[in-house]
């Protein structure tokens, strides 16, 4: 999970230099995810890859409805509100797994988790919390949604630990494009805009993705959401090295608490584990 989000970290730099409008971005990264992964599951498994696909069965498809919802969600949410109220509410994903597992999984979520969770969040709120505004109730709402559907797939996908759900990926990077279809505009992409599209939707995007089908089914779902939260620091770090957007203080010292909060999460895992 960490080394997932380490290679999904430059996805808000690369957003920030595509020029695009927001679903013609979405359609390609969409379509792009989608066609990477089936080149992938066709060479891994060859003439048995419709069975493959097969096996993952309506839990599968329920996850890739899922993947493309939150999708869909979070950039309608941001289009709505503003992206720190979405990515405050967002990081309440961890939470929500948490609770989730518990109750639909029966999983006793240890207390290091809670109390990193909480860590994480207030973590988080500490980097936006000098950007903060009222935003839309609608907006706020799409957000929240994001993270329950979010915590709702990793619980999903834990569950049905023996089924690959890299084809649910691939479903879900076609649902996706399909959304956005008739609100995007895919040809009037530029060659410059093209490259750029194309490492998101070949590198970026499908190899975490694929992570996100198989952690779960490792470690806690809780456990998995929370080292998501690393993001929202690696994010901005990159916009800062290549665009030169310097982070602000908040951003650092919050960085810094969940940074902490991770590691020092794992290595007390690893303790107990061992």
């Amino acid at each position: 999970m960490v080394s997932a989000m380490v290679i999904l970290s430059p996805d808000a730099l690369l957003i920030s230099l595509i020029s695009v409008d927001p679903w013609t971005l979405v359609f390609w990264r969409g379509l792009l995810t989608a066609c990477t992964l089936s080149v992938t599951l066709v060479c891994s498994h060859g003439k048995g890859v419709l069975r493959e696909v097969f096996r993952m069965g309506p839990a599968g498809i329920l996850a890739g409805f899922l993947f493309s919802a939150s999708t869909v969600s979070f950039v309608m949410s941001i289009r709505l509100t503003t992206a720190a109220n979405t990515l405050v509410i967002v990081a309440g994903t961890p939470l929500f797994a948490a609770i989730l597992t518990r109750i639909f999984l029966a999983e006793r979520v240890p207390v290091r988790t809670w109390v990193a969770v909480i860590a994480g969040f207030s973590g988080i709120i500490v980097i936006f919390s000098g950007s903060l505004s009222t935003g839309s109730a609608l907006g706020d709402l799409l957000a929240l949604a994001t993270a329950l559907i979010m915590a709702t797939n990793f619980v999903i996908i834990r569950s049905h630990r023996k089924v690959s759900m890299i084809p649910a990926v691939v479903l879900s990077g076609i649902l996706t494009t399909l959304l956005t279809l008739f609100m995007a505009d895919p040809l009037s992409v530029g060659a410059s805009d093209f490259l750029l599209l194309a490492v998101l939707g070949s590198v970026v995007m499908p190899i975490p993705l694929a992570i996100f089908t198989v952690a779960p089914k490792l470690i806690p779902a809780a456990e998995v959401s929370l080292i998501m939260l690393l993001e929202t620091f690696l994010g901005p770090l990159w916009v800062w090295l290549v665009i030169g957007q310097r982070p602000a203080g908040e951003t650092v010292l919050g960085g810094g608490l969940l940074v902490t909060t991770l590691v020092v999460h794992a290595l007390v895992g690893r303790g107990r584990d061992s």
